[in-house]
C-alpha cells in the first residue's frame, strides 16, 4: 500500500455480500473490508482470533459459548479461537476485519459463499 486508503469508501465500494477483501496487510495479519447483509454460517476458526470493527450499520454475532453480540456503527468485537460463531446482518453492514493470514473466511465450514484467499486478495473496484 503506497497511499492512504478510507476502508469505509472500499467497504462501500464492494457489489458482492460476504466477500472480504484484503486492503491493507501488516506483518502476519491482513486487513480486510467487507458489505454483509443476512447470515452467513456457523463456523469456527480453531486457531486465529477474529477482529469485527462495524463501519456502518449493525452487526449480530451468534456465539456458541454465550449471548450473543449486537454491534453498531464504530464498535468492534474480537471472537476468540475456536468459538463458534455465526454473523448477522438484518440490514446492509460495512465491516473492517482483522485476520492472522492463515484464517480461512468460513473456517471449519465450506459453502457457497466461502471465499478463498486468491478471491479476497483480487484487486479492489
Amino acid at each position: 500500500m503506497d497511499a492512504p486508503r478510507s476502508p469505509a469508501r472500499l467497504a462501500a465500494a464492494l457489489t458482492e455480500r460476504w466477500s472480504p477483501r484484503v486492503v491493507a496487510e501488516l506483518e502476519d495479519v491482513y486487513v480486510k473490508v467487507a458489505k454483509v447483509e443476512g447470515t452467513l454460517v456457523w463456523h469456527r476458526h480453531d486457531d486465529e482470533d477474529e477482529l469485527f470493527y462495524v463501519l456502518k450499520g449493525r452487526l449480530r454475532l451468534e456465539l456458541e459459548d454465550r449471548a450473543a453480540v449486537a454491534l453498531g456503527e464504530g464498535e468492534l468485537f474480537v471472537v476468540p479461537k475456536g468459538v463458534g460463531h455465526l454473523p448477522v446482518a438484518e440490514a446492509e453492514c460495512h465491516l473492517l476485519l482483522i485476520e492472522r493470514k492463515t484464517t480461512r473466511h468460513t473456517g471449519d465450514t465450506t459453502i457457497a459463499q466461502t471465499r478463498s484467499l486468491a478471491d479476497q486478495l483480487r484487486p479492489l473496484p
